[in-house]
């Protein structure tokens, strides 16, 4: 009775554990927008690899505008290029320009939908150009220009940070693999104690450390530059 009391609370554990990591997981325009730890990983890879392209995009951008092309023809530079992710939402923006969305709304819901810190400063410095007449070429060279910088130090920040990380990742992992060698070594003596309460409640108590000492790690190592 207590084993199969076990197995009903780990399972009801593991679909818990499923279902907080995977719930929340939708596409919306091309983007994650969930609200579960995946797709809030899904979400920030992306928006990393966004932020990686954005320095070039920029660059067509402003190579586009100095041969005498619109703002509009240079989004097109930008989407002819096929770099995805930044090429399929530029490509969202141009379509909603064609369906009559005007310029400034078209921009804001792009930085919006994008949720980059770096995209917003680029729709920022083109929307007031446009009000001002500034110099779009040199805003866009300027902007390129600080966002390698910041994206070399950043680089820097995460090689320094790597022992600290991998650290991490080892000493979370090893009360897994510990307990997974004496089970195959020992399954007399492991597995009664695995079904028990104590062994449950130990299983539990070592997950929920793992997991804190894991965010402390993370919260320790992730430098926001």
């Amino acid at each position: 009775m207590i084993e199969l009391a076990a197995i009903i609370l780990f399972a009801l554990s593991a679909a818990g554990i499923a279902w907080y990591f995977l719930s929340g997981i939708k596409i919306k325009a091309g983007w994650q927008k969930g609200e579960g730890p995946i797709a809030r990983w899904l979400d920030a890879k992306r928006r990393e690899k966004f932020n990686a392209q954005l320095p070039e995009a920029l660059a067509t951008m402003s190579n586009a505008l100095r041969a005498g092309f619109s703002i509009s023809q240079a989004f097109d530079s930008v989407v002819e290029q096929g770099l995805k992710p930044i090429s399929e939402e530029f490509e969202i923006l141009q379509k909603q320009l064609r369906i009559g969305m005007s310029f400034d709304d078209a921009l804001s819901s792009l930085s919006e939908r994008v949720g980059s810190d770096d995209l917003a400063l680029v729709t920022t410095a083109i929307l007031i150009s446009r009000k001002t007449g500034g110099n779009v070429t040199e805003i866009f060279d300027k902007i390129s220009e600080t966002i390698r910088e910041r994206m070399k130090i950043e680089r820097k920040v995460r090689t320094m940070t790597a022992q600290g990380r991998m650290q991490g990742i080892i000493v979370s992992a090893m009360p897994v693999f510990l307990g997974a060698a004496l089970t195959l070594l020992k399954p007399k003596m492991m597995i009664p104690f695995l079904f028990s309460p104590i062994g449950v409640a130990s299983v539990v108590l070592m997950f929920a450390l793992i997991i804190l000492g894991w965010l402390i790690i993370r919260k320790i190592v992730n430098i926001d530059v």
